[in-house]
C-alpha cells in the first residue's frame, strides 16, 4: 500500500458531524471475514477524547478491539488518513517499539460509512496530565524515563529497512513544516492572531541547517501513549496521523514542548517544581535523549521549540474553526481552540530571543 509523501493535514470537515454505523449488519460481517477469531455478538463504545479520528472500543465474544475510522463527511484531501497510520503500525510490529498489532484495515466506506481499521486493544492506561498527580516521585521518573526511550527507539529505525522508506519526502522537512502549518492556519483562521502572523514571516528566514531524515511520529506526547495497568512503563504508543519522514530533533522538540507550556495551557509543566515531582527538567531529558540516539546537541534547539508551538496552535486554530461550524468532534473544542492565541504569543516570545536573523 502506497502512503501519501506528505503527512496528512488535520482538516475540518465540512457539513454536520455524523458517527459511523457500529451496528451495522456489513460490520459485523467484514468483523468475522477480516479480523482473526473474531466472534461476535459485539457492542460497541466510542472512546471519549481526542479531536481528529473517531474511536470506537469493540468488545466481542472473542475479546476486545479498537476501531479507528475517518470522521464522516468531506474532508481535507490528505486529512485523518488512518490507512497511513495503519501502514506504519504494520511496519513497526517487527521492531522494538511497543505498538498494537493491527488486522485489518477497510477502504470500503459502505461498511460504516468512513475508512477504518482495527487493532487490538492494549490494557493500559492514558493520562492527559503530565504532572500525573497520583504518582509518587520514583513513578514518575520512570514514566519519564520511558516515554524519552520509546522516541528515541522510533528515531533510531531506519525508515528503509522497516518499508517506510517512502513513507514522507526527505529533505526541506523544516521548510516543508512552515509551509504546511501556515496553510493549515490560514484554512482555519477566525479572527486575528497577530503573534502567528509574525511568526509566518519569521520562522521562514531563520531555518538551521537540516538534520537526518528519520521516521518521525509527528505528535508525541503522554497523552497519545498508554502506560501499563501495573507499572510505570509505556507499553503502546498510539496516533500515527501526522508521521512521516523527517528531522527527528524537531520531533523531539514538539514532544519536549511541555516544558515551556503551563498545565492550564496544553497539559505543560512550565512553573512546575519538577524536582519535587521526581519529573526531570528540559535539559536533562534532552541530554538522555542524545545519549540514547548518539545524535549530537542541536545548536538550534529553541527554534525547534517556536516552530512546534507554531504547530500546535495552527493545530488548535483547526479545532476552533471546526467548532464555529458545528463540527468539532469534542464539546471543550472552542476551550482548546482559544489557546491558540496565547500559545503563539509564547513562541513569539521565544523567536525574539534566538540571535538568528531578525525577530523584527
Amino acid at each position: 500500500m502506497s502512503a501519501p509523501e506528505e503527512p496528512p493535514e488535520r482538516g475540518r470537515h465540512q457539513g454536520q458531524p455524523a458517527q459511523p454505523d457500529m451496528q451495522s449488519a456489513a460490520l459485523a460481517a467484514w468483523l468475522a471475514r477480516h479480523v482473526r477469531g473474531f466472534t461476535g455478538p459485539y457492542t460497541a463504545e466510542k472512546i471519549a477524547g481526542g479531536q481528529s479520528n473517531p474511536t470506537f472500543r469493540i468488545i466481542a465474544a472473542s475479546g476486545t478491539y479498537i476501531l479507528r475510522a475517518k470522521p464522516l463527511g468531506q474532508t481535507l484531501p490528505s486529512a485523518h488518513a488512518v490507512d497511513r497510520e495503519f501502514r506504519v503500525l504494520s511496519a513497526l510490529a517487527g521492531t522494538d517499539v511497543p505498538v498494537p498489532a493491527v488486522h485489518a484495515l477497510c477502504t470500503d466506506d459502505t461498511v460504516i460509512g468512513a475508512m477504518f481499521y482495527v487493532m487490538d486493544c492494549v490494557p493500559g492506561r492514558v493520562f492527559w496530565d503530565s504532572r500525573l498527580p497520583d504518582f509518587t516521585p520514583a513513578q514518575r521518573a520512570a514514566v519519564f524515563d520511558s516515554m524519552n526511550r520509546q522516541i528515541a527507539r522510533i528515531h533510531m529505525l531506519q525508515p528503509e529497512e522497516i518499508g517506510l522508506g517512502d513513507h514522507g519526502r526527505k529533505g526541506n522537512y523544516l521548510e516543508r513544516q512552515v509551509s504546511r502549518w501556515t496553510r493549515q492556519y490560514r484554512a482555519a483562521a477566525t479572527g486575528e492572531n497577530d503573534a502567528m502572523e509574525r511568526l509566518i514571516e519569521w520562522l521562514p528566514r531563520n531555518l538551521p541547517p537540516e538534520g537526518q531524515t528519520r521516521l518521525v511520529h509527528g505528535d508525541y506526547r503522554l497523552d497519545n501513549l498508554l502506560i501499563a495497568p501495573d507499572r510505570p512503563e509505556v507499553v503502546a504508543v498510539l496516533d500515527w496521523e501526522l508521521s512521516t519522514l523527517g528531522d527527528p530533533i524537531a520531533d523531539f522538540a514538539y514532544h519536549a514542548m511541555s516544558w515551556r507550556l503551563a498545565p492550564d495551557l496544553f497539559r505543560g509543566l512550565a512553573g512546575v517544581d519538577l524536582a519535587a515531582l521526581g519529573i526531570p527538567d528540559e535539559r536533562a531529558y534532552l541530554d538522555a535523549y542524545l545519549a540514547r540516539t548518539g545524535f549530537a546537541r542541536p545548536e538550534a534547539w529553541e527554534f525547534h521549540l517556536v516552530l512546534s508551538m507554531f504547530r500546535i496552535a495552527a493545530i488548535l486554530q483547526g479545532i476552533a474553526r471546526r467548532a464555529i461550524d458545528g463540527t468539532a468532534s469534542n464539546a471543550d473544542a472552542v476551550e482548546i481552540g482559544a489557546k491558540a492565541i496565547p500559545i503563539a504569543r509564547i513562541a513569539w516570545s521565544l523567536a525574539r530571543t534566538i540571535n538568528r536573523g531578525d525577530a523584527g
